[in-house]
């Protein structure tokens, strides 16, 4: 060791280091070396080089299992989320009127996806039968009031988060107090769709989209079949 010292204090540390890292096999050679090479620890005493090693491959494999852990949780909801989108989907295209495919909406809003309000805006003549519906109001699609709407009711993208005070007095009415995040699906020639929380946190930017989309193409595409 203390002709290694010698040599090292010659090349310099960072020649060493340079040296080691395009030999990374090195060790393997002297393993006697390898056990009594000790180091620093952010806490605690030294420990020797096998003992590192160990604890950092400890700790990665920790890290790997939460995050197994993470992507198994998300592929679970996901496949629950999907089998209550196609569920949604067949309820929907058992339905034999508008009003009643709009009412299945509704209610697999509230009760399969946990809406806290729901609302659904129509463009056009409100459906007689839901003329007492308090989850449902028909506007003439040249309203005044859809101002605040025109751009995402154009490109049909979902919004999630906290919506403008504006959007809120159309969707919730005398309600928009209750609502502290909402889900918007905007279907361009049909309407809006709004699922409202009362937890800030539960519609945030940001977050996935792909079932609210393919959610309001179901509604969509089951409204086309009564004009």
């Amino acid at each position: 060791m203390e002709a290694m010292s010698e040599v090292t204090e010659k090349l310099g540390a960072h020649e060493v280091a340079a040296w080691l890292r395009r030999h990374p096999t090195f060790l393997q050679q002297f393993p006697d070396l390898a056990l009594t090479l000790v180091v620093p620890r952010e806490e605690g005493p030294t420990a020797s080089l096998a003992s590192y090693q160990l604890d950092v491959l400890r700790e990665k494999n920790r890290e790997l299992s939460r995050r197994l852990g993470e992507l198994s949780a998300n592929a679970l909801e996901n496949e629950r989320l999907a089998v209550r989108v196609h569920q949604l989907t067949l309820a929907l295209m058992r339905q034999d009127s508008r009003a009643t495919t709009l009412a299945a909406m509704a209610a697999s809003l509230e009760e399969d996806f946990h809406g806290d309000l729901v609302r659904i805006v129509l463009l056009g003549q409100m459906p007689p039968e839901l003329s007492d519906a308090p989850w449902l109001q028909a506007v003439p699609a040249d309203s005044s009031h859809l101002a605040p709407f025109r751009d995402c009711l154009a490109d049909g993208e979902p919004i999630c988060g906290r919506l403008q005070p504006q959007k809120n007095a159309l969707l919730y009415a005398a309600r928009a107090e209750e609502v502290a995040s909402s889900a918007l699906l905007p279907l361009p020639g049909v309407g809006l769709v709004a699922v409202g929380s009362r937890d800030g946190n539960r519609f945030y930017p940001g977050m996935g989209t792909l079932f609210l989309r393919m959610m309001g193409q179901s509604l969509a595409a089951a409204l086309r079949r009564y004009g």
